[in-house]
């Protein structure tokens, strides 16, 4: 049976999509990085061979940004709604729709590849395989390939968007009775931050450069700073091949520190600081793939 790549899908609608990356994007920034890495992902699971590929959407098309873009991409797509209470029923929901076997994905790492889809499908394809997970760096997953859709019904009783998601996926698939391999981890972008990261690896594609026109243009760094109390503060970034070392220092209590990076074709200082109370990580640095 011809295997199924399955892209769980939000439309990029502004004020809806990616709305952690605001500030510093505005909402249409951020809708417009979540289109293109929602672009990226449909491009390498076109690209696929042996492969059909589905799309469970939520959201209104029509209202996001570059609607006839979106509707292109998708036109080579079996399209159907999401349904289900909590978003666990919806993926499980998803798979059912399909049917088996099927490799799951969502819209949040535009750095996959026909490679790594085509590796995660030849794992899953292996005798006695069941499953196939792909743990994000978050605590997360980005994908599930699953032989028979419906083992997804596992899905139903994990909660998603937790640090121990992942882990709790893992331990739900295995409690069934599935043996299961892990396909290489995978940072989401779920920040700002992350965003900067995951552009640095893919210079010159659509999701880059939607990065940069969101993190102030070629030279240019903005800093801030977390109000008292405040969760994660996501500083402003570099733009293309600029050189900067930016500090962000979360605000008393805050409850998570700020980073700072620069965008791709630059050179950045990332540093980590908590407010009063607060513990520090250590700095690091990100040289982005191509040079200045």
């Amino acid at each position: 049976m011809t295997p199924t790549i399955l892209v769980v899908a939000k439309a990029p609608v502004p004020g809806q999509a990616k709305t952690r990356l605001t500030p510093p994007a505005t909402p249409v920034q951020a809708a417009t990085i979540a289109a293109a890495s929602l672009h990226a992902t449909l491009a390498a699971a076109h690209a696929t061979p042996g492969t059909r590929v589905a799309v469970a959407l939520t959201g209104d098309l029509d209202r996001s940004v570059d609607p006839a873009g979106l509707r292109r991409i998708l036109g080579g797509c079996t399209v159907f709604a999401q349904h289900g209470e909590t978003f666990g029923e919806r993926l499980a929901n998803a798979h059912r729709e399909v049917g088996g076997p099927v490799l799951q994905v969502g819209m949040d790492t535009p750095q996959v590849s026909p490679a790594l889809f085509a590796e995660c499908l030849r794992q899953l394809a292996e005798p006695g395989v069941d499953a196939v997970l792909g743990p994000a760096a978050d605590g997360g997953w980005w994908a599930l390939g699953l032989r028979r859709a419906a083992d997804a019904a596992v899905l139903g009783g994990v909660p998603m968007s937790r640090a121990d998601t992942g882990a709790r996926t893992l331990a739900a698939l295995r409690e069934r009775g599935l043996v299961v391999r892990l396909a290489p981890e995978l940072s989401d972008v779920d920040t700002m931050v992350d965003a900067v990261a995951v552009a640095c690896g893919m210079p010159g594609s659509r999701f880059a450069r939607a990065v940069a026109a969101a993190t102030g243009g070629p030279g240019r760094a903005t800093a801030g700073t977390a109000a008292a109390g405040a969760g994660a503060f996501v500083a402003g970034t570099a733009g293309l091949g600029a050189a900067v070392s930016v500090t962000d220092t979360a605000g008393p209590g805050a409850a998570a520190s700020v980073t700072s990076t620069a965008g791709p074709g630059a050179r950045a200082s990332v540093a980590r600081t908590a407010g009063p109370g607060q513990a520090s990580a250590p700095a690091a640095v990100i040289r982005a793939g191509v040079p200045r």
